[in-house]
């Protein structure tokens, strides 16, 4: 008699794997501000840039999750508020099979680290088309930023959770 494989175990184990898929990549909100063109663009050029990001997510049907990037920018020159924009970069994730700490990294860091670059284009193509300088934010370096955010949480006695 020869061994024949358990199909069903194989599927199975299949089944339980750990499965990780982008679905859908989407903008879900966009803003752009110039409050003081077109007197802005007649003076020197002297911008300091003011960056807030913000990550949020939820589970949906099934094994799939929404994660929301939000990147704020504010650029001042001088004391006159430039031009500020506003973009939520989303995606859509088949996350499965993973234990809760890994679930928690991939939504908070693994996730957004995906979704930044598309917000990064969105708002510098903002920029431009406002008839500003190209503006390039840096990498944003989202494992440190949730390890920062787990530690004030722990020490805070919370434990993260998927909302």
């Amino acid at each position: 008699m020869t061994d024949q494989p358990n199909n069903g175990a194989v599927a199975n184990e299949e089944e339980n794997a750990p499965q990780f898929s982008l679905q859908r990549l989407y903008v879900r909100d966009l803003s752009f501000e110039a409050p003081k063109s077109p007197a802005i663009f007649r003076q020197e050029w002297t911008p300091t840039v003011s960056l807030d990001l913000n990550t949020r997510q939820k589970p949906l049907e099934g094994d799939f999750y929404e994660v929301v990037l939000t990147l704020s920018v504010t650029v001042n020159n001088g004391d006159e508020v430039a031009f500020i924009v506003e973009v939520q970069q989303a995606g859509i994730f088949l996350i499965k099979g993973l234990d809760d700490g890994s679930m928690s990294h991939t939504l908070g860091a693994f996730c957004p680290n995906i979704l930044f670059p598309y917000a990064r284009e969105a708002i510098d193509n903002l920029v431009v088309r406002g008839s500003f300088p190209a503006l390039m934010l840096a990498p944003v370096n989202f494992d440190a930023l949730y390890a920062q955010e787990l530690q004030r949480m722990q020490e805070a006695g919370e434990t993260p959770t998927v909302q």
